[in-house]
């Protein structure tokens, strides 16, 4: 790698020895009316909070700035993005003394800065992550971890070896009804699962759009990063990207990852994941888009348990007893239907709660714990989203085995846990 696009300028102190007692300094007394007191997290002094740096600052990166601001203990203090529209937006969220760059290894060279949260296209999520993790900075990043199982399985090792607190967006966890859905099931409220239904939503299609100019103030080089060169085209850039493979995992990894993070979670399976993988989808035959519009997959675990992928945007348990089901909007619902309503007993299974999946992550900095969601966990997920693609792309089953995190027997299909870069970019 050449030194104009090495990962990290310099080298990195690794700044683990900052105790925990340091980083949980006091807060201050009790104003009139305390943050508490209307059910906000209790504001800490200017000096004792963290600094925050974005990467990445379309909608979702400001959507997690303002939640990670509203826990009353952060300053924004660095924003990156490779489009100075979203940059000039994200800035006017922090004070006057924030600074913005369009290279990311620029806001990582800053010492102050304590978390950063990542909000690029997928494609960026692991050099990313990693570079923030060899810099000493303990990291929020968006879902789908990566781009690829190989990513994933390097952006963990990374946070592992540099002892950073990861927190990955995968918020589902931190919402009390897909938490009780998971105890639920755990606690035998439906008897025995024997199969679950992952409702995704489908992919669009778009219509050919020719190539143009960036729009100024967008770097598109920069854009496109580790991803292979192509001419601009406005469907690649902002929210579509991820309906294109080069970026992103369409539904599958969008949604799936918020989904299968909750089924790994009902089934304590969080550090493991299905041995076999079936799919199939109808892919579009004309315009830009590239996943497919209608797909379906069937996800196989050890114990028996089948993981049935279809569209729609809800997850259904069914047991020997019952059925549970879950989604968003904090929908809850079952059959029988006191089963949702009966409160959990002493002898039950109570799960991580969390008072929210940006405060979480935020108490978690300073106690040095792991967050409802580690980067494990979040890998974990992504995997199922990955592998699931892999099977619809092929059209052919997979085995998979989840310890040695391998493809077993298909070669073809094992390439595809990786992706090449575009030079001079690796992990």
């Amino acid at each position: 790698m050449s030194a104009s696009k090495r990962i990290s300028r310099r080298s990195f102190l690794d700044r683990t020895a900052k105790s925990a007692a340091g980083l949980a300094a006091a807060v201050s007394g009790p104003v009139i009316i305390p943050r508490s007191a209307l059910g906000l997290p209790r504001r800490v002094p200017a000096n004792e909070r963290l600094a925050l740096g974005i990467i990445g600052c379309g909608g979702q990166g400001r959507a997690d700035v303002d939640a990670l601001l509203n826990t009353g203990q952060v300053e924004l203090v660095g924003i990156c993005d490779v489009f100075d529209d979203h940059a000039a937006k994200t800035a006017a969220q922090g004070s006057a003394s924030v600074e913005t760059w369009k290279d990311f290894r620029a806001l990582l060279d800053r010492d102050d800065i304590d978390i950063v949260a990542i909000a690029t296209p997928d494609h960026w999520h692991a050099l990313i992550a990693i570079a923030a993790c060899q810099a000493g900075k303990d990291v929020y990043c968006q879902k789908p971890l990566a781009l690829t199982i190989e990513e994933g399985r390097a952006v963990v090792n990374a946070a592992r070896r540099h002892n950073r607190v990861f927190q990955v967006g995968s918020q589902q966890r931190s919402e009390s009804s897909f938490r009780r859905a998971c105890e639920l099931a755990r606690s035998g409220r439906i008897g025995k699962v024997q199969r679950v239904e992952v409702k995704l939503p489908k992919n669009p299609v778009c219509g050919y759009d020719g190539f143009g100019a960036p729009p100024k103030g967008l770097d598109w080089d920069m854009y496109l990063g580790p991803a292979r060169w192509v001419p601009y085209n406005r469907h690649r850039a902002f929210s579509d990207f991820r309906w294109f493979w080069d970026y992103s995992g369409g539904s599958m990894t969008d949604w799936g990852c918020h989904h299968f993070d909750i089924v790994q979670w009902a089934m304590a399976t969080d550090h493991t994941g299905p041995i076999e993988i079936e799919g199939s989808g109808v892919f579009p035959k004309s315009g830009l888009f590239e996943c497919p519009t209608h797909y379906q997959a069937v996800l196989k675990y050890k114990n028996g348990v089948e993981v049935r992928v279809s569209n729609g945007n809800d997850i259904i348990f069914h047991g020997s007893d019952g059925w549970i089901a879950c989604g968003p909007g904090n929908r809850l619902t079952s059959d029988p239907s006191d089963i949702a309503r009966e409160p959990l007993g002493a002898n039950d299974v109570h799960l991580y709660e969390s008072p929210g999946h940006h405060q979480n992550f935020i108490e978690c900095v300073r106690s040095r714990k792991a967050p409802i969601c580690d980067v494990e966990i979040g890998h974990r997920s992504a995997t199922i989203s990955h592998l699931a693609n892999i099977a619809i792309r092929l059209g052919r089953k997979i085995c998979w085995d989840p310890d040695e995190e391998q493809i077993i027997g298909d070669e073809e299909a094992a390439r595809w846990t990786s992706k090449p870069m575009r030079q001079p970019w690796h992990l």
